[in-house]
């Protein structure tokens, strides 16, 4: 009887939040596009690079095409003269040869983080107060620049934090913009899985901790900032050893008092094909750093997985009221990954694949029991350790 009624308990919480998170994702205007401005501000791209993908030039071109009215200097960093992508970034200089941009050899290695590394001495050539930053596999739209930054301009109106009448410290204003991401290309069934991670589940759960709390990480595909709040945190020197860059650059201008606000745009992000093996060691790689990151809400995660709990319910005590919440549950879950991935991808060409959605469950619960098992990751080939504090041990080659 009361082992009934503790997996009873958590079928329905792991339903209640499931619902919960559908919820505040459908109540956030993705997509939604503003009035070009008047007057925008000068910005510098930093863009650390590694290697040559089939996707690599129409990410990097996307960037080039931009329509945005203020004067843009992009920097790339790559670790060797020799590396490919070194050609396809002077082609797309030489057809683009009205925009500021320039090609840095970034060397030598700086840190663990070897992306970090490059960021580091990229950030030394910016011109501009205006900072974003985003991965080598990142294709956005031609209003992305515009969109993306509007949050900051926002919050230069305002006034910088000082000590109203009564004593308290007014609240600072937008200290970094960063945007939802989809993966654009599954091709293959392993990605599908991996898309439904990241279509559906990863941008609702941002959501549904940020209608709990202020947002206090930043997510990595893009992101904007003053240089002014990248010195007072240290300057990327500070993430040097870090694996989730992204995130400790948020976290560390949140503790600031800043706000991290997200922008209705959304970026694509283009991988190359990959097969199981691949999308695992993916997923274990992020699973073991969202634990580093955040322990307890990962440890509690496991209590949303809405296909675990009811058929846990349903192989302890089968009976029709077990079934039917076990059925129901699995219904809604399936209706709520495709309408998700639906709302961020705009397209339907995942729903042949409605049956992933609960298997993805059943994997991740797997997932989450390894994130806790051990501290080594693989990234490009390379096996890693990952310390306590979310650094890395230091090697050679380092990790882009």
């Amino acid at each position: 009887m009361i082992r009934d009624v503790i997996f009873g308990s958590l079928a329905l919480l792991s339903l209640g939040l499931w619902l919960w998170q559908w919820f505040v994702a459908r109540r956030f205007p993705l997509h939604q596009r503003i009035a070009a401005h008047s007057f925008p501000p000068a910005v510098t791209l930093l863009k650390p690079l590694k290697g040559c993908e089939p996707a690599t030039r129409d990410c990097l071109r996307s960037w080039f095409a931009q329509e945005y009215t203020g004067r843009v200097q992009i920097l790339f960093g790559v670790a060797a003269a020799d590396d490919p992508v070194c050609e396809v970034v002077r082609s797309l200089q030489q057809e683009f040869h009205n925009i500021d941009s320039t090609l840095m050899i970034c060397d030598p290695l700086l840190g663990a983080n070897a992306k970090v590394s490059k960021l580091i001495q990229l950030e030394q050539e910016a011109k501009h107060e205006l900072l974003i930053i985003s991965d080598a596999d990142v294709q956005v739209a031609p209003d992305f620049l515009e969109n993306l930054i509007s949050p900051l301009l926002v919050s230069q109106k305002q006034q910088t934090p000082t000590l109203g009448n009564s004593g308290h410290t007014e609240e600072k204003s937008c200290g970094l913009v960063n945007c939802f991401y989809r993966l654009k290309n599954p091709t293959t069934v392993a990605m599908q899985w991996e898309a439904i991670c990241i279509n559906a589940d990863f941008w609702s759960q941002v959501l549904q901790s940020r209608s709990l709390k202020r947002l206090d990480f930043a997510l990595g595909a893009v992101m904007a900032t003053h240089r002014a709040r990248l010195k007072e945190i240290g300057g990327f020197t500070v993430l040097a050893d870090c694996l989730a860059d992204d995130y400790q650059l948020g976290h560390r201008i949140a503790r600031l008092g800043y706000k991290i606000e997200l922008s209705t745009v959304v970026a694509d992000c283009l991988a190359p094909p990959m097969d199981w093996r691949k999308v695992w060691t993916h997923q274990l790689r992020w699973a073991r750093t969202i634990r580093v990151c955040q322990p307890a809400p990962y440890f509690f995660s496991i209590l949303g997985n809405p296909t675990l709990w009811p058929l846990v319910w349903l192989l302890v005590h089968l009976t029709p009221l077990t079934a039917g919440i076990g059925i129901g549950s699995s219904v809604l879950r399936i209706i709520g990954a495709l309408d998700l991935q639906q709302r961020l991808t705009q397209s339907r060409k995942h729903f042949p694949y409605w049956w992933l959605a609960p298997v993805k469950d059943l994997l991740q619960t797997v997932l989450w029991l390894l994130a806790f098992t051990g501290n080594h990751i693989e990234w490009r080939g390379q096996r890693l350790r990952l310390r306590w504090d979310g650094t890395l041990e230091k090697n050679r080659t380092g990790v882009t």
